[in-house]
């Protein structure tokens, strides 16, 4: 075999590596109704098996770029595929919603090695520029493709089979991955110096956010000024102040606070808390509100989420590109978050008796648009004010912060959606129309969040010309544009 050959099918295996990792962020989304019947959770614990993998795979996200750096990527790489199979055949098996839960903490941990390494094997592969380029396109086109396709493939394997099998369809595809890698993966270089392990850094701001988390899902049944509501969320203040206590001390942080002096780093990780917090209300709640009250079957909300995902797939493989080199980063950015605004403000107006067309189709468009124009300008504002040495940080410090704000406020719009519920079930109202309107202030609650991230990123991200100049000659290739940008920002 060519080296050449074998480059790209190493490629290929690292690709199918990131697949199944995000069709895992998707497929659960379709499945999670029929996941709560079967298992009997409540609505707001239900938030659970997403938040579950999330808080780990972002804690551990920018530990297991470190892993990769002591270890060696290609070894962390295979480790993490088989732990994520494994934890994947767990969440496949499991008749409890404990261990559907526990399992899914260990999938986030390992897709969290996974990501992490995933990026610098594709670099150390191909070093040419045009190659490297190309390869990259590959890369994120699979990385955005797989959200599409996880959704369809959710509604069909629920709907067909069970949701038992959104999980089993990961294992032979990490058992074919693992067997593959060692043949064709670069093997690990030795290093005369290596990073300590940012261990309990890793663990502190992880246990935190748990907390936190757990704290807020029952908030509106133990009370939200009650000793157990506040004590949570007390303890959880005091580990984040422990963290950043270490963060400041430790010689190889998991966090170097130095960053968040840099404006851009500052706005660019704000921005994608609040807007994290927006986007993954979306997946979740509007798959509920489809399923619940509109009876949808899981098919028909996948292709319900295949419009956005489409959209989001094209925007990733060169239109997100093009907008920054035509119009710079803050016109996307702000445009695309108050049109995802718009699109969960539709969502908060969605009747009982909604259809497809007037009431689901028009906000599944504007938040693919938005969230096809956003997301690619919002990591370049993070990358923009540091050293090319420290742009692979800045991504994983913006692509953490997504991940706890997609967690923590997917925990705040479940509880509120079940406490509006409950307090509507009270008065008199229907079951679907107690339903409608938890989701609806949700939604208007998120539309919220998009508003805010977007006035964020519209006045705190600097407007200096040539900030993005490292990033000039990738943004060409992708976006297939050889004119030069007027304005970067």
């Amino acid at each position: 075999m060519t080296d050449d050959r074998r480059r790209w099918l190493a490629l290929i295996t690292l690709c199918l590596g990131t697949l199944m990792i995000v069709l895992d962020s998707t497929i659960v989304n379709v499945a999670l109704p029929s996941i709560r019947a079967s298992l009997h959770f409540t609505q707001a614990s239900l938030a659970w098996v997403v938040n579950g993998y999330m808080l780990t795979f972002g804690g551990f996200l920018l530990l297991g770029g470190r892993l990769g750096d002591l270890f060696g990527p290609r070894k962390m790489f295979i480790g993490g595929i088989a732990l994520f199979t494994l934890a994947s055949l767990a969440c496949g098996l499991t008749g409890s919603q404990s261990a559907l839960i526990v399992a899914r903490i260990v999938q986030g941990l390992g897709g969290a090695v996974v990501s992490a390494v995933s990026l610098s094997l594709t670099m150390a592969l191909f070093v040419e520029p045009a190659e490297r380029a190309k390869a990259m396109g590959i890369f994120g086109f699979v990385a955005a493709g797989g959200g599409s396709i996880g959704v369809l493939l959710g509604g069909v394997l629920t709907d067909l089979l069970s949701w038992h099998w959104i999980f089993l369809v990961n294992v032979p595809v990490g058992i074919g991955v693992c067997v593959i890698s060692p043949r064709l993966l670069p093997a690990d270089g030795t290093r005369e110096t290596r990073p300590r392990l940012d261990l309990g850094g890793a663990l502190l701001i992880t246990s935190s956010l748990m907390i936190a988390v757990y704290a807020i899902v029952n908030g509106h049944e133990a009370g939200w000024t009650s000793a157990q509501t506040l004590g949570l969320l007390g303890a959880a203040a005091a580990l984040l102040i422990c963290f950043l206590a270490v963060e400041s001390r430790v010689r190889d942080p998991l966090m170097p606070l130095r960053l968040f002096a840099l404006r851009n780093v500052a706005a660019a990780n704000a921005t994608a808390v609040m807007w994290a917090a927006a986007m993954f209300a979306w997946f979740f709640l509007s798959a509920l509100y489809l399923q619940l009250v509109l009876s949808y079957s899981p098919l028909q909300v996948g292709l319900a989420f295949l419009p956005a995902n489409i959209i989001m797939g094209a925007f990733s493989i060169g239109l997100s590109a093009r907008l920054v080199m035509r119009f710079g980063i803050k016109a996307p950015l702000t445009v695309g978050l108050l049109l995802a605004a718009a699109g969960l403000a539709l969502f908060a107006a969605a009747p009982v008796h909604g259809s497809f067309l007037a009431n689901v189709l028009p906000s599944m468009l504007l938040l693919g648009f938005g969230a096809g124009m956003a997301f690619n300008p919002m990591l370049l504002a993070a990358m923009s004010d540091v050293s090319p040495h420290e742009s692979g940080l800045a991504s994983g410090f913006v692509n953490t912060s997504f991940m706890m704000g997609g967690a923590l406020g997917l925990a705040v719009l479940a509880s509120v959606a079940a406490s509006r519920t409950s307090n509507l079930l009270a008065t008199g109202s229907s079951q679907l129309s107690a339903l409608d309107g938890g989701y609806q202030l949700s939604f208007l609650i998120g539309a919220v969040f998009a508003v805010l991230a977007a006035v964020v990123g519209a006045t705190l991200l600097r407007t200096r010309q040539g900030a993005l100049a490292g990033h000039e000659a990738h943004s060409e290739a992708v976006a297939g544009d050889p004119e030069p940008a007027d304005a970067l920002l």
